[in-house]
């Protein structure tokens, strides 16, 4: 399966109340609410941001969590669970690969512009996910996935 495959996004904007959602460490929920431009409330939502009458791309990354994990264990036998599955340990090398596989979709559809925070701009990724028969786990364990949009900005008029 192309890992850029054409998708109508699921758009709900009450997804983005999950960033409110507490966790550990977090008792408010992300740090970022608020304060940056691509977060919520600020973030504008996807009708504002890519033409719907035009294509829109799912564009993903699946990170081989539980390999990753693996070896972690091996070097780090006394570490807790939390400490294995700790997104500072893995978030940085996947996001550099999602971000390659963004690029290389929009080299195959010049004139589109990626959008890397869809969850606040409104789209429920999860359902979106599986729209195009992936279903995500949470809290994830073997595959994390990085989600990202590309389509034709709302400015621009282009051809289908």
């Amino acid at each position: 399966m192309s890992q850029c495959p054409e998708v109508i996004p699921i758009y709900d904007p009450d997804v983005r109340r999950l960033c409110t959602k507490p966790y550990p460490g977090h008792p408010r929920g992300c740090p970022n609410y608020g304060k940056r431009i691509t977060c919520p409330p600020q973030s504008r939502l996807l009708p504002e941001l890519l033409d719907w009458q035009h294509r829109i791309w799912l564009v993903y990354n699946a990170f081989d969590l539980a390999t990753h994990v693996d070896k972690l264990r091996r070097r780090h036998p006394k570490w807790s669970v939390r400490q294995f599955y700790c997104c500072l340990y893995w978030q940085g090398t996947a996001r550099k690969q999602l971000r390659a596989k963004v690029a290389a979709c929009l080299d195959a559809h010049p004139g589109t512009v990626p959008l890397y925070t869809p969850e606040a701009c409104g789209v429920n990724v999860t359902a979106t996910m599986e729209r195009i028969g992936i279903r995500l786990e949470w809290p994830p364990r073997k595959t994390a996935y990085q989600v990202a949009l590309a389509g034709y900005p709302v400015e621009t008029k282009a051809a289908k």
